[in-house]
Parts: C-alpha cells; sequence; structure tokens
C-alpha cells in the first residue's frame, strides 16, 4: 500500500479494471478547525456524483484527499480504496507555465505510446506462464484506455475544444484560463481514466466547451466525482448528488447525504431536508421543555392536601404516604425520559448563511458611455451605454474580452482606441481572482483594512457573505469561494452605483449563486456582469451584449 504524507490509507486497484471508489470514515482537520469528519462515499462506476453544499464544507478537500494530495498542515484519517488509474482535474489546470502545449500533449501520449510497444514487446512471451501473464495485462491496460486510437484521440479534443488555433510551441503560462482548462479537458480525453476527480471544471469554459465536457463525463464508463456551482452541468450529467451540508437529518431524514438525481430535482427536497430537521427540533425542545416540568412537580398536582373529613388522621397519614410515593415515581420515570429526550436531540439548526447585502447604491443619469472601444490584440466593441438602474450581461466565447471590458471600465486598463467615459460617482470591480495582499491576515481584518475609509460601511457580519466562524481564519486558508465572498463583500460595501462583476457565480455555493441573482433582479444602481453561467443567463431579462473573439 503506498504511502501519501498526511493522506487516509489508501488501496489502490488495477487500471485495467473498472473499479468503484470507496470512502470509509475520512476526517480532515486543519490547525484552524476540521473540515471533514467521518464522511463515507461509494462510487460505483458508470455513477457520476456531483458534490454540493455551502462554501467552505470540504468539497475541494475530500477531492484532494482521495487524490493523496492534501498539504502537509492537514492531517487525516480514515480510507480510500480508489482505481490506481485516478486524476483530478483541479481548479487549476496542473502544468508548469514554462511548458510548451506540444510537451503537454507528449506527456499525455507518452504511457498510453508505452502501452502499445508493451503489448507488441510481450506477446513473443506469451508461451510462458509468467510471460502470459504479463502480456495479458499489458494487454488489458491497453485496451482499457484504448491505447492504439489515442494520437487520433489528442487531434480530436484539441479540435474540438478550439485548441487546434495554438501553436505547438505555445508556452502554458501565455495561455488564459479557458484555454488552460480546455487543454487540460483536452488531455483527460485523450487518457481517459477510470477515475476521474473534478473541481469546477466548468469555470473558465464557453458554452461549446461545456457542451464537449458534458458529452464525455455522461459516456465515460468508469467513476466520476466532480464539485460545482453550475447548475446545469449538475442536472446534464449527475446520476447523484452528495450534499456535505446536508445538516443533522440529512437527505432522507436518517442521516444520509446521498440523493439520487441532478440540482432542478434536489433544490425542492434539500428544502424539505431543512424544513423536517427545523419542524423535529421545535418538536423536541417542547417535549424536552415539558418533561424538566413534571420533573418539578409538586403533591399539589396530585390533589391530596384537601385534609381528613373524617377526622381520622390515620388515613390521611396513610393516603399522603401513599401520594409520596407517586409523586417520586413520577418524577423519577419524567427524569428518566428526559435523559433520555436530551441525549437523542438533534442540535438546533444553525441560521442559514444568506446574503443580507444591497448590490449597489441608487444612481441617475448616465454611467458609462463607449464609442469604438478597443484594446488591441484582446477586445473591440462598438457602442456601450448604461443608464443608472440598466443591467448589462456580457457573453461570448472564451477569448472574446469581456474581462477585459470589465477592465477598461474599472479603470485598470486603458484603451488603444475609440473613447469611454465612466460618470459613475463610486465603481467596484469583482474580478475573477481578487488579489489577496497577506495571506496570512485573518478575513475580518482583511474587510476591516478594506472599508476603514467608507463612513457607514457595514460590518462583515450583517452582510450575510462569509460565516462568523470564518472572519478569524487566514485569508490564505479559506476556500476559493469564500475569498470570492470576501472580495464581493469589500466591493459591495463601498456602496457602488456601477457594479462591476466578472463570473460573480464561480466558485461560490448554489444558494449564494441563487440569492446573487435575486440581488441583481432589484439593485438599483448600475450593473455590468460577465458570465458563462447558463443557468443565470437562461433566466435573464435585461439587456445583454454578446462579445466576439477579436
Amino acid at each position: 500500500m503506498p504511502a501519501f504524507p498526511s493522506s487516509p490509507s489508501r488501496t489502490t486497484v488495477a487500471p485495467s479494471v473498472l473499479a468503484p471508489l470507496v470512502v470509509s470514515g475520512l476526517s480532515v482537520t486543519y490547525p484552524e478547525r476540521t473540515v471533514l469528519s467521518g464522511v463515507d462515499l461509494l462510487a460505483q462506476p458508470g455513477r457520476r456524483i456531483g458534490l454540493v453544499g455551502e462554501n467552505g464544507v470540504g468539497k475541494s478537500t475530500l477531492l484532494r484527499a482521495v487524490a493523496g494530495r492534501l498539504p502537509t498542515r492537514a492531517r487525516s484519517s480514515g480510507t480510500v480504496t480508489a482505481p490506481d488509474d485516478l486524476v483530478l482535474l483541479g481548479q487549476e489546470a496542473p502544468f508548469r507555465d514554462s511548458a510548451t502545449v506540444a510537451e503537454v500533449l507528449a506527456l499525455t501520449l507518452a504511457p498510453l505510446r508505452r502501452a502499445v510497444v508493451d503489448v507488441e514487446r510481450l506477446a513473443a512471451g506469451v508461451g510462458t506462464p509468467d510471460g502470459a501473464a504479463a502480456y495479458e495485462r499489458a494487454l488489458e491496460t491497453a485496451v482499457a484506455h484504448d491505447a492504439w486510437d489515442a494520437d487520433r484521440r489528442a487531434e480530436v479534443a484539441a479540435a474540438r475544444l478550439g485548441l487546434a488555433g495554438l501553436g505547438p510551441d505555445r508556452v502554458v503560462g501565455t495561455l488564459s484560463g479557458g484555454q488552460r482548462t480546455r487543454l487540460a479537458l483536452a488531455t483527460i480525453m485523450t487518457t481517459r481514466p477510470t477515475c476521474l476527480l473534478l473541481d469546477e471544471p466548468t469555470n473558465h469554459l464557453d458554452d461549446d466547451a461545456i457542451e464537449v465536457l458534458t458529452g464525455f463525463l455522461r459516456d465515460l464508463p468508469g467513476v466520476v466525482v466532480l464539485a460545482s456551482h453550475d447548475r446545469v452541468l449538475l442536472d446534464d450529467v449527475c446520476t447523484d448528488l452528495v450534499d456535505l451540508d446536508a445538516g443533522e437529518l440529512g437527505t432522507d431524514g436518517n442521516g444520509g447525504r446521498r440523493f439520487g438525481g441532478g440540482w432542478s430535482d434536489y433544490e425542492a427536497a434539500r428544502a424539505d431536508a431543512r424544513r423536517r430537521w427545523e419542524e423535529t427540533y421545535a418538536a423536541q425542545q417542547e417535549e424536552i421543555g415539558r418533561l424538566r416540568e413534571a420533573t418539578r412537580i409538586g403533591t399539589d398536582a396530585i390533589a391530596h392536601d384537601r385534609g381528613p373529613t373524617d377526622g381520622d388522621k390515620y388515613i390521611y397519614s396513610f393516603k399522603g404516604g401513599r401520594v409520596a410515593q407517586t409523586l417520586a415515581r413520577r418524577k423519577k420515570d419524567a427524569q428518566r425520559r428526559l435523559d433520555v429526550a436530551e441525549r437523542e436531540q438533534v442540535r438546533k439548526p444553525p441560521a442559514p448563511l444568506r446574503f443580507r447585502g444591497d448590490l449597489t447604491a441608487p444612481a441617475s443619469g448616465c454611467l458609462v458611455q463607449a464609442r469604438d472601444l478597443e484594446v488591441a490584440g484582446r477586445m473591440r466593441v462598438d457602442r456601450v451605454d448604461l443608464a443608472a438602474g440598466e443591467h448589462l450581461l456580457l457573453t461570448g466565447p472564451n477569448g472574446s474580452g469581456k474581462s477585459t471590458l470589465l477592465g477598461v471600465l474599472a479603470g485598470r486598463l486603458a484603451p488603444t482606441g475609440g473613447t469611454v467615459q465612466v460618470s459613475a460617482r463610486t465603481v467596484r470591480e469583482l474580478t475573477q481572482d481578487p488579489e489577496v495582499t497577506d495571506r496570512h491576515r485573518s478575513a475580518l481584518a482583511t474587510y476591516d483594512d478594506a472599508v476603514r475609509h467608507l463612513p457607514g460601511a457595514p460590518a462583515l457580519r450583517e452582510l450575510g457573505l462569509l460565516h462568523p466562524r470564518d472572519h478569524r481564519t487566514p485569508v490564505g486558508s479559506l476556500s476559493v469561494g469564500q475569498r470570492r465572498r470576501l472580495g464581493l463583500a469589500v466591493a459591495i460595501a463601498a456602496a457602488p452605483d456601477l457594479l462591476l462583476l466578472d463570473e460573480p457565480t464561480n466558485h461560490v455555493s448554489l444558494a449564494l449563486a441563487g440569492e446573487l441573482e435575486e440581488a441583481l433582479a432589484t439593485a438599483p444602481g448600475g450593473v455590468v456582469l460577465a458570465s458563462h453561467d447558463r443557468w443565470l443567463r437562461r433566466r435573464w431579462t435585461g439587456p445583454e451584449l454578446a462579445l466576439v473573439p477579436w
């Protein structure tokens, strides 16, 4: 059994076998808090499991633990039994910035080409028992990955993902986030692993690339486990959802986390599970209160103390003794039932983290006016007009310049042609990767530093974006989604009359994504939003500006 530092015990299964992924009793603790506790997961070949839950509940941590890639400061326990042919695609593509596209593809194809060579080399030794066994293993591996067709698959994948135009000498460090993700997907589509773990795989991808990814995942015969904010992907791909934040009673009323189906069906089931938890807690607390009162019952409740009417004080005393015995018995029974009720009570449902801020302040007049705007080699747009109260959605494939246009409106980038006038008094931007100046500073201190000069800025706890338990956590220890929440908090704390949002639903929980959409509908100021989120775009009712690649 191979050893993985700071990782749970792992057992691997031969890559030629379509084997399940089995996680048992997995717990992961960092110095500042426990992220996962006693997680069990069974993923059979052919099942595509989506991990859901609030930001920070451990979706990415679970994937890294299964892959044996926890950081050294993490401590874990439990067991993982996984196919040896396991691949994790995290939120950042796993390539060196200095590598070329040709080198990446060569490294991808090398083991598959080697598998074909091994089959041909070992064919000569099938006449001996050892030789026959070695040949059989090599053949199983090659067949499992269709190694003879690997070169063609690599070409097809690159073409379907829009990578055919990338020169083989193009350096990875010069690629956009979307191009890096698509290159990583091309390598996976070439190798076809028997166990695939994906962390936010649709981030940075346009509709065409997501369609290719969806078809590939549906056809993959092995195990797929993915964490995603993409509600359409969860509907289109997943056979099951596992909610790492399912609550005390779970999704089934018995503590289970698993739900058969996609997000649309689960959204209602999750609300029902929360309601059952709240009702169960309320009923239990009412019963506990009644039992506590019963342990304090007095003799007057048994109606003894009416005084003797026949002058027989002996009889009266005898009856009084019987009452005392009855009272003691009732108190003992109530205390026994109280002990059981208190021991078995569910914990109090915590107040859900709900976004309570205003995205913008009221505004008036024309906020943005641009004509023939251009950033050489990156973006060109004929006209942009945005009045107070208007919300503009920017759409277009990767490389069409959506983020560049937001950067120009924010004043971060200077146009090389045309004119732009931004008349908004206060402009704030949420970029895809908010900068972190000090990773060791707490989330609360980072927020307070950012808003210190803003009169009347809300306290971080008032916005409902970051759970109070995470306020003291160093920014560098927050999940990507939590850092995005913190960045949004800083942006809206300034009460901007123009808010620029670049992929605002990326990395954030599905609950917050829905809340942001509701807040957008009522924001009184101006909003310019760039998004690939198909769920959001299908429900958008405002104006759109479709950009095209340069």
